[in-house]
């Protein structure tokens, strides 16, 4: 059995951890950038809005592909970024609405049906379904959502999520789900 020897500058492997342990959890926002963070989910009510996107959700709702119908976690896991199901929900018109739309401070944005499961994305999220969860369930009473500054996994960036309802004539019918770059915000 070999030993690896592992140095660590200034000091113990076990500190640089916890360090990089608190780089990735969850925080809360600094207040200061809370008003570009309010004045961001204005605009991506707008977003929400558009007829593309509320088009999308409702023939989702209505009628699911067979791939987004056998679609589920273990499935989406192992499904590769340029898998053709995958790429076709870069390509349809509700994610062509989200990239003209992007900006530089979004560092990732994906639609859901009611069921959670995806209509549209600029990249491919972690998750094929965010049902039961805070982020999908709160735009899903109509309600905005906003979580903690975090590293993104499937982004790998310092963002914070925000949410918000798509509505068909007042009744939320799924969730626009955005990351903002912490960057950009500060900004």
């Amino acid at each position: 059995m070999e030993m690896i020897n592992v140095k660590v500058f200034g000091g113990s492997l076990l500190a640089t951890l916890l360090c990089l342990s608190q780089v990735a959890a969850a925080a809360p926002l600094d207040p200061a950038l809370q008003p570009s963070v309010t004045a961001k989910i204005k605009e991506l009510r707008t977003w929400a809005a558009d007829p593309v996107i509320v088009a999308a959700v409702k023939e989702y709702n209505a009628s699911k592909s067979p791939e987004a119908a056998a679609m589920d976690q273990a499935r989406w896991t192992n499904t590769s970024v340029i898998d053709p199901f995958v790429r076709g929900l870069t390509k349809t018109p509700a994610a062509q609405v989200l990239k003209t739309r992007r900006g530089d401070g979004v560092s990732e944005a994906f639609l859901s049906g009611a069921d959670g499961g995806k209509v549209a994305f600029l990249g491919k999220p972690t998750n094929w379904s965010h049902k039961d969860k805070p982020k999908h369930e709160q735009p899903m009473s109509g309600k905005t959502w906003q979580g903690d500054v975090e590293v993104d996994e499937s982004s790998g960036l310092q963002q914070l999520q925000v949410a918000v309802p798509v509505l068909d004539s007042g009744k939320p019918i799924g969730s626009l789900v955005v990351g903002l770059s912490l960057s950009q915000l500060a900004k």
